[in-house]
């Protein structure tokens, strides 16, 4: 199996999993691990082969196509959403993450002198700064985040992705976006509530 066909496969399992994901949350109930590895099979399928679809490309080959690769740091994050006791992603790392997007797309956009997306080309700094982020998830608990980096890193080292650059494992827009959105809603909800406490609370 080609590169082509490893990312095309991929994308397919991700696409699978986000499906399956929706589904979940539309008829607002978990399916057994059964039932979604059944569904995973079959969608998986259905998007790396053109199936009965009078296509010239697999679905998974139009996806790649809009989005481009995911980092694979949000591609395990995607993944790990199918295991058995799956924890929800800690708000400390959507908040880094968030931050991180905010400082880096503006600088690789062009805005300012530097440019940090030349930091993923082999710089030993940025290589430490990014272990060092797995360190911090270990020190918060999560586990399963410290594997994801570390996973990303070993992808990155063996060129896994057509890309060489180092964020290119470990950011993506879609990735950000998501951070962002949950930061943001964490706050109006906490908002919310401490809004609704004062109000309850309220004399007289």
């Amino acid at each position: 199996m080609n590169m082509q066909s490893i990312a095309l496969f991929e994308m397919a399992i991700t696409c699978s999993i986000v499906l399956i994901w929706i589904i979940q949350q539309l008829s607002q109930k978990v399916f057994p691990l059964t039932a979604r590895v059944v569904l995973l099979i079959l969608l998986t399928n259905l998007f790396f082969w053109p199936i009965g679809l009078s296509l010239e490309l697999p679905l998974a080959a139009y996806v790649r196509g809009a989005f481009g690769d995911l980092s694979i740091v949000t591609t395990l994050l995607l993944w790990c959403s199918l295991l058995p006791n799956h924890k929800t992603t800690p708000l400390v790392f959507k908040a880094s993450i968030a931050l991180i997007a905010l400082g880096f797309y503006p600088f690789a956009l062009g805005i300012g002198m530097i440019d940090p997306y030349a930091w993923g080309y082999g710089s030993i700094i940025f290589l430490i700064a990014v272990i060092f982020f797995a360190l911090i998830c270990s020190l918060a608990s999560w586990n399963q985040g410290v594997c994801i980096i570390a996973i990303a890193i070993l992808a990155w080292s063996a060129h896994w992705h057509e890309s060489t650059n180092l964020w290119d494992y470990v950011l993506d827009p879609i990735l950000a976006i998501w951070a962002i959105a949950a930061v943001t809603t964490a706050i109006f909800r906490q908002r919310k509530q401490k809004a609704r406490s004062g109000y309850l609370f309220r004399q007289g």
